[in-house]
């Protein structure tokens, strides 16, 4: 599935009931996003750990803040 928050997209797919995989797709870096793991996530949880996870962004490179530029 696909869920926007704060006009950015994520496709969102559970590898199992307590992970789940996002892929930021309209961000600067093609493939990028993060795994959460542990509890099961509903929508709200998602949108919330969305938000911290693009909080933590580094406009200058689209990375997390304490994550190398790999290009």
């Amino acid at each position: 599935m696909e869920l926007e928050v704060d006009g950015e997209r994520f496709r969102v797919v559970e590898r199992s009931p307590r992970t789940v995989d996002l892929t930021w797709l309209t961000g600067p870096n093609p493939g990028y996003g993060f795994t959460i793991g542990g509890i099961p996530m509903d929508d709200l949880r998602l949108e919330d750990q969305i938000r911290g996870f693009l909080a933590e962004i580094d406009p200058a490179t689209g990375y997390l803040a304490d994550v190398p530029d790999l290009s």
